[in-house]
C-alpha cells in the first residue's frame, strides 16, 4: 500500500523552505565568490525550489473529485508533475551546471581573493545543514515506506514517487555540495580556477543521472502499472474466503494514483445462485476487499463460469490445447485428401 500523503506533503513543504532559503544565500555568495560551482549549486536550488512547488500544485489537483470528462479522478496528477520535474532538474539544473563548468574550464578567469572565497564557504556550510535537515524528513518517512523491503525495492517499486523524489533531490544536493566544496578549496590551494569548472560539470552530472532515474520510474507510472504482487495475492486471498465463491481466475489491478487502485476480477461462482444471491456475494466481495485494502477504491467483478475450463489447467492452456486439437484434425484431414 502507497505511503500516507498527508507525510508526503510534509516532506515535500520542509524541502521546498529549506532550497528557498538557501538558493538565496548560494546566490548571494556566488555573487561575491565569482564561483561557477557555487552559480551552479544555486540555479540547482532554484530548480529544487521550483519542483517542490510543482509537486505540492500536483497534490492538490490530484485532490479534486470526479468529474464527467475525468470519471476515475484526477489521482494521475501526483505522476504527471513529478514527471515534469524530473525533466526540470535534467533541464535547469544538470544542463546548466555543465555548460557553467565547462565555460568555465575555457575561460578560467581570476582567481578568487581569499575574502570573496570566505562568502562561499560560509554559505556552502550552511547550506549543507539545512540540506542534511531536508534529507532527515525525507529519509525518515523513507524508511517508513520500506515495510521489510530493501532501499531498491522501495525506489523502483514505490507507487507514490514524491517522498523518493525529495530524497533523491536532497542526496543529489548534498552530494553536489561537496563537490563544490572540493571545488573551491583545491581551485584556491592550487591557484587553478578550472577545477571549479570541473567541480561544476560533476556537480551537474550527478543532477542528470538522478534526473534520468527519476523519469523512468515516473514514465512507467505514467502508461500504467499494476499493485504489488504483495497487494495482489491480498485481494486474491480475500476474495477466495468470501462466501459462494469457487475460483478466482483473474485478477488484473492498475494505479491511478498512489492511493487509487483499479481492482477488476473474473470470479468463478457457485452454480445455482439466483440474480439476487450473486450480487450480494459481489458485494461482499467488494466490502472484504476494501475493509482491509481501502486503497482499492474502485473494484470490478466479472461473474464467469468453470464449466468451459478443463480441470487443473487455465483457461489460457485449455485454450491453446483446443487450437492444437484442431490443428491436428485439420493435418490429418489434408493427408486423407492426397
Amino acid at each position: 500500500m502507497s505511503h500516507g500523503g498527508a507525510d508526503s506533503m510534509k516532506v515535500v513543504m520542509a524541502a521546498l523552505a529549506g532550497n528557498f532559503a538557501i538558493a538565496v544565500l548560494k546566490f548571494t555568495a556566488a555573487y561575491f565568490s565569482k564561483s561557477a560551482a557555487m552559480l551552479a549549486e544555486a540555479v540547482h536550488s532554484v530548480s529544487d525550489t521550483g519542483n517542490q512547488a510543482l509537486l505540492i500544485v500536483g497534490m492538490r489537483m490530484a485532490l479534486r473529485p470526479a468529474d464527467e470528462k475525468h470519471p476515475f479522478g484526477r489521482s494521475g496528477e501526483q505522476y504527471f508533475w513529478p514527471f515534469i520535474v524530473s525533466l526540470l532538474l535534467f533541464a535547469v539544473g544538470g544542463a546548466f551546471a555543465i555548460y557553467e563548468g565547462i565555460h568555465k574550464i575555457h575561460d578560467p578567469g581570476q582567481v578568487a581573493t581569499t575574502r570573496q572565497l570566505l562568502w562561499a564557504y560560509v554559505v556552502l556550510g550552511g547550506s549543507v545543514v539545512f540540506e542534511s535537515m531536508s534529507f532527515s524528513v525525507a529519509f525518515k518517512e523513507f524508511r517508513a515506506m520500506r515495510q521489510g523491503r530493501t532501499y531498491r525495492e522501495v525506489l523502483t517499486d514505490a507507487k507514490d514517487v514524491t517522498v523518493p523524489l525529495v530524497l533523491m533531490e536532497d542526496t543529489a544536493a548534498l552530494a553536489g555540495l561537496v563537490v563544490a566544496l572540493g571545488g573551491v578549496f583545491f581551485a584556491q590551494i592550487f591557484h587553478a580556477p578550472w577545477i571549479d569548472g570541473a567541480a561544476s560539470v560533476i556537480i551537474g552530472a550527478i543532477l542528470c543521472a538522478v534526473a534520468v532515474f527519476l523519469a523512468f520510474e515516473t514514465h512507467g507510472l505514467l502508461i500504467g502499472e499494476g499493485a504489488t504482487k504483495a497487494d495482489r495475492e491480498r485481494a486474491e486471498r480475500l476474495v477466495r474466503a468470501s462466501p459462494n465463491v469457487d475460483d478466482v481466475l483473474e485478477v488484473l489491478t492498475l494505479h491511478i494514483g498512489p492511493n487509487d487502485v483499479i481492482l477488476a476480477l473474473k470470479v468463478a461462482f457457485s452454480k445455482g445462485l439466483t440474480v439476487d444471491q450473486l450480487e450480494e456475494c459481489i458485494n461482499e466481495i467488494e466490502r472484504r476487499v476494501r475493509g482491509e485494502m481501502p486503497h482499492m477504491r474502485r473494484i470490478f467483478i466479472e461473474p464467469d463460469s468453470k464449466g468451459g475450463f478443463t480441470e487443473g489447467v487455465s483457461s489460457a492452456q485449455a485454450e491453446a490445447d483446443e487450437k492444437k486439437k484442431h490443428g491436428a484434425d485439420s493435418s490429418r484431414g489434408d493427408g486423407a485428401g492426397v
